[in-house]
């Protein structure tokens, strides 16, 4: 979900009073927002996902028994909606550096994915066994700046290399980017290991939002190209 715009150091008279109008107005756009309406009614924990509602209206990369992981999982929305679908034969795995409250079926373990200890509690909950799906709905903390791209972009390359590591043949990667510099190549390199790679933008992401989602399927090449995806 996105959050309420950052707090700054004033920077002279009326500063405080402008920050004060522009978060009622991310609120008051938030709680009028009708996703938002929605997830409340239904039970779910955030808007986003009806964006993944939808790829699986459009796409079914969801089906009973398979073996899931949601990278940058909290509050958990996408995973409710992951372990409804797989069922009681199939397995949600969820991780992110954030707390997330339980979700019934699902193994949710905490820590940043860019270190080495939370991935080696993820492999190791995995065992030997393959996944079907990798779903990454992961974002930095975003600043407003051009910072922000090469930031998202890297998520999205390591989200790529564990689908490599842990995908079964003919698996499938979902995951959020943004458009801007480093996405043609990322876009290149889903290709040289994805038989299919699709551009989604549902309904429910924002008007004004760069974001699309890029559903990679049926796994066929695990050899990284050189130049594509950085280390």
């Amino acid at each position: 979900m996105s959050s309420p715009p950052s707090k700054q150091k004033p920077r002279g008279p009326g500063t405080a009073a402008s920050r004060s109008k522009s978060s009622r107005r991310w609120l008051d756009r938030h709680f009028n927002d009708e996703y938002v309406k929605r997830a409340q009614q239904e039970g779910y924990r955030s808007r986003a996902v009806f964006k993944l509602l939808e790829i699986q209206e459009k796409d079914r990369i969801l089906g009973p028994g398979l073996r899931v992981a949601d990278l940058g999982a909290a509050p958990g929305g996408w995973s409710q909606v992951a372990v409804r679908l797989v069922g009681d034969k199939g397995r949600v795995l969820a991780l992110d550096i954030l707390p997330m409250e339980p979700v019934p079926g699902v193994t949710f373990i905490q820590g940043d994915f860019r270190e080495e200890g939370p991935l080696a509690r993820l492999r190791e909950a995995l065992g030997n066994e393959p996944l079907d799906l990798v779903l990454s709905d992961m974002a930095p903390n975003m600043s407003g700046t051009a910072a922000d791209q090469p930031r998202l972009v890297y998520l999205c390359e390591l989200a790529l290399d564990f689908a490599l590591r842990h995908l079964r043949p003919g698996g499938t990667l979902v995951v959020k980017i943004f458009q801007g510099e480093g996405f043609d190549a990322y876009l290149r390199a889903l290709r040289c290991h994805f038989r299919q790679v699709i551009s989604r933008k549902p309904r429910s992401s924002r008007r004004e939002s760069r974001e699309l989602y890029l559903v990679a399927r049926d796994l066929t090449a695990r050899e990284d190209p050189p130049g594509l995806v950085s280390g």
